[in-house]
């Protein structure tokens, strides 16, 4: 459980920092809105995505990662087909945010399922 809550923690704080970073890059309103939209989701499903790793560890780790990676994917289309459609955001910010965050988040992830 601490590993998780570091995890967590650690990935909260890359997300923020790049979320406010990319809040320079899209200064318009709605594109931040936008971004922070995306980052809150980024984060509950890294999160979730650990918790499947680590579900999976003992029996097998590349099941549980690869579950975490479709998890991952499948956010990111229903984002792009429904999630920017129905809160009305402009879809590059939203979804290249979203898998920015995808992204830093996962490279964390080796160092927190070490044995």
């Amino acid at each position: 459980m601490k590993r998780a809550l570091s995890f967590a923690a650690l990935a909260l704080v890359l997300i923020v920092g790049l979320a406010w970073l990319l809040t320079r890059l899209w200064p318009g309103p709605l594109e931040q809105q936008a971004i922070w939209f995306s980052a809150g989701i980024a984060l509950a499903i890294q999160v979730v995505g650990f918790f499947f790793v680590r579900i999976f560890m003992p029996a097998n780790m590349i099941a549980g990662w690869g579950a975490g990676m479709l998890l991952r994917f499948v956010t990111l289309v229903l984002h792009a087909l429904v999630g920017t459609k129905v809160m009305g955001y402009p879809p590059a910010p939203a979804l290249l945010s979203l898998a920015a965050f995808f992204f830093v988040s996962t490279l964390i992830e080796p160092v927190f399922l070490k044995p």
